[in-house]
């Protein structure tokens, strides 16, 4: 009996960023989140949404001038928590900077995939209270369409007609990044040709702020919010809890080029990796975040020297910042001392899930526009945080590829890898 050889597969398909929505502390709007990176902005103060007093952390980056009304209406709104509401503000954004054409977003080959790390819980704690006081029959029909993590792409789906691949990450703080790398592999073994992608998050409440303060885990820098959150300086004390939604648009190449899209940058690289270590804490030897990052590096297919910026995970936490530099050096080397490394956490707060889809388009604009965003507060140098954190200031470099962490509870990692788009 003759077998004829197994055919050749195909070489995935190229997969580009073609838009980008931010909603952050920052503002709402990429250009202005943007613009606020530039310059030094923060976007963190005192808490305005609930009286946060018996809180030992009194501080967040809240988004400011957020109008839902201006997305959708007051009725289609009350389905949503305000993660929800953010999801789809960002996903419009999106759509918008992209230039979609609507005939590419209602088919079965543009799909959605938003995750959130926590979800609804602002809707959550109203409506237990409205049961505790009031009784069942007054907990609201939409409760919960309104607080499941996977109601944030479902809403995305259905304001776009997007029939394809319909799906949520859920892995706490690096849920956004890997909404985007999943979508991306979506779109680059043909399953689909677009991908709305990202992350969403609005854990700024009571219950959401006492949790991490009951861990000891933010900042107690409550009479400087604006200087609270210190990325790889030796006097952080903990992370800022933010909030918002970072959303992009993933595009097969082929089709942004027929289109004539404007593209960010190219998504070349994706790690994903589980430290198998604790519930909270990273691991200490820096395994899972040295193994994500140069698994990114690997499916890539370049060689580490070849990265000019990493858009840090950075969370202002003593254990995180040491751990991720010491992920950085073990992966790159000598390089390490070379390439520019900076925590826009410094200026947004730690937006848990939202994090990784809104660093991932940070660092495609900074591909795009050839700058690397500045580390603010960094002001008293850590010998254990020996490399170069852009302190303070924007920079102009030249660089090819940057890398995008997110590193997450429970020792989940992920890593995306962009690289310049070159006509």
């Amino acid at each position: 009996m003759v077998f004829s050889a197994a055919p050749k597969p195909c070489p995935p398909r190229r997969v580009v960023i073609t838009g980008i929505g931010l909603v952050t502390p920052l503002g709402v709007g990429t250009a202005r989140t943007w613009e606020a990176l530039l310059k030094g902005e923060n976007g963190v103060g005192p808490v305005t949404r609930f009286d946060a007093s018996r809180l030992s952390s009194r501080i967040a980056g809240e988004v400011k001038d957020f109008d839902i009304q201006a997305f959708v209406d007051r009725k289609e709104a009350r389905k949503m928590d305000l993660f929800i509401q953010y999801a789809v503000a960002a996903a419009q954004l999106a759509v918008d900077d992209g230039a979609v054409p609507p005939a590419l977003l209602q088919s079965d080959r543009c799909g959605v995939c938003v995750g959130s790390g926590i979800g609804g819980i602002q809707t959550i704690e109203e409506q237990h209270r409205i049961l505790l006081e009031k009784g069942p029959d007054r907990v609201s029909p939409f409760f919960l369409v309104a607080t499941i993590i996977n109601e944030a792409g479902g809403q995305i789906s259905i304001r776009f007609g997007a029939k394809g691949p319909n799906m949520a990450t859920v892995t706490a703080c690096s849920t956004g990044c890997h909404a985007v790398g999943d979508s991306a592999r979506i779109i680059a073994r043909g399953d689909a040709d677009v991908m709305i992608a990202g992350g969403a998050e609005a854990a700024v409440s009571p219950l959401g702020m006492a949790g991490f303060c009951a861990m000891k885990a933010l900042s107690t820098r409550n009479d400087d919010p604006a200087r609270a959150s210190r990325p790889f300086d030796a006097e952080r004390d903990g992370f800022v809890m933010g909030e918002g939604a970072g959303i992009l648009i993933l595009e097969e190449r082929s089709v942004a080029v027929r289109r004539g899209a404007r593209i960010y940058a190219e998504v070349v690289g994706y790690g994903m990796t589980g430290d198998a270590y604790h519930v909270s804490a990273p691991a200490q030897d820096a395994d899972g975040a040295a193994r994500v990052m140069q698994r990114a590096i690997e499916d890539a297919g370049i060689d580490p020297s070849e990265v000019g910026y990493i858009n840090a995970h950075g969370t202002s936490t003593i254990y995180n910042d040491r751990i991720e530099t010491v992920a950085i050096k073990r992966v790159f080397g000598d390089h390490a001392a070379k390439i520019g490394i900076s925590s826009t956490k410094s200026m947004t707060g730690h937006l848990l899930g939202a994090t990784g889809g809104v660093e991932a388009g940070i660092t495609a604009l900074c591909l795009k526009h050839q700058v690397m965003t500045p580390t603010m507060n960094y002001e008293v140098p850590d010998p254990a945080c020996d490399l170069d954190y852009v302190p303070n200031t924007v920079r102009q470099a030249e660089f090819r590829y940057g890398l995008s962490n997110s590193f997450g509870f429970g020792g989940t990692n992920a890593a995306i890898l962009l690289k310049r788009h070159e006509d």
